[in-house]
Order: C-alpha cells, then structure tokens, then sequence
C-alpha cells in the first residue's frame, strides 16, 4: 500500500524498465569503481530537483530497505526524501549510521563522522556519493589499483582522499556525480596534486 503522505512526484522519476535499467546501471557503477578516473554515463531515472541524474540512478541501483542512508546539504528535502523511500524504502538515518551518504561534499563534511570498517570488517564502511559541479578527467593525479599508471580526476579536495587512503584497509568509498555522470574513487587508490 502506498503512504498517502507521499505526493504523486514522489512515485514518479524511477527506472521504466527497473530489471534492465538497474542491471545496466549497476554494471556501470563496478566499472567505474574497478577503474578510478574512469567516468561513466548513468540515465533512465529522473529524479526530484536537486538531485542529479547519476546520483538519483546510484540511489535506485544500491539501495534497498535494509541500506542506511543519509541526506545532506540540500538534498535533504522532502522531494528527495519521498522520492528515496518511495523507490527504495532505504532508512534515513544520521551520518554516523549511514551505509551511503548522499550530498555535497562541503555539506558531508566533515567526512571522520562516516563510517570506516572495522580492521576485522573493513567492508562495514559508508559509501558517499558526491554532488559535484565539474567532473572530468583533469586535476588530481591517482595511481593504484585498477589503473594503468596513472589516472587524472577533478575533486573537491585532496587532503581528505589523502587521509582515507592512509586508513586502508579502512576507510570510506566515494562515488563522484556530475549530472548525469558518475565515477569511482575507493579507498584504495592513492591521490595525489596534479
């Protein structure tokens, strides 16, 4: 039964053809993950102002109703609330609770407050999902895992990439979006100034 709290936006915007849409989108996502500086195109949904299409279409793909989310900055508002639970009935928890975390990385911040495993299960930490203005292949120099050499990305900043990877194995996961464009960027690749 649908919550008659919820608006007919908020039951509009997802995956027209959810098996395909979704198994597309998700493969997308590994390989932009698997290959950090690899930025990929991720359609089919439209969600609520002011999300982004590729952070709306990461929400339907990795979230179900046992995965903690948290909002932050400007998308957390009823909009993208309604249109979250609606879709994927995700809890909506506090930062420190959050399997994912959506939002501006100025609004995530200050990123310590995420969680980042635990030396006998490093994979308990948070995923974030960035909303960013510019993502392309210029910027930050990375190296490591899955990367040929080197790769260049633009990020918010450096310092804190720097710090999570002196963590790993722990540490938290980041997916940049853009629009209606997304990349990768684990714990375990090493970032460094341009």
């Amino acid at each position: 039964m649908t919550d008659p709290m919820l608006t007919p936006a908020a039951m509009a915007g997802g995956f027209a053809a959810a098996p395909t849409q979704s198994a597309v989108a998700f493969r997308a996502i590994l390989h932009a993950l698997s290959r950090p500086g690899c930025i990929v195109g991720l359609t089919g949904a439209t969600p609520p102002a002011p999300m982004p299409v590729a952070a709306g279409v990461a929400a339907l793909v990795l979230l179900d109703n046992t995965t903690p989310v948290h909002l932050a900055g400007a998308l957390d508002c009823a909009a993208v609330r309604d249109w979250i639970t609606f879709h994927t009935a995700a809890p909506l928890v506090p930062a420190g609770e959050a399997v994912f975390a959506f939002g501006r990385w100025t609004d995530l911040a200050p990123v310590s407050r995420f969680a980042i495993g635990t030396p006998d299960y490093p994979d308990r930490a948070a995923t974030l999902v960035v909303v960013t203005d510019r993502l392309d292949d210029t910027g930050a120099t990375l190296r490591g895992p899955g990367i040929d050499g080197a790769a260049r990305l633009s990020l918010p900043e450096i310092a804190a990439f720097r710090a999570n990877r002196a963590l790993f194995p722990l540490g938290f996961d980041t997916l940049l979006t853009c629009g209606d464009r997304l990349a990768g960027l684990p714990r375990s690749t090493r970032v460094e100034a341009a």
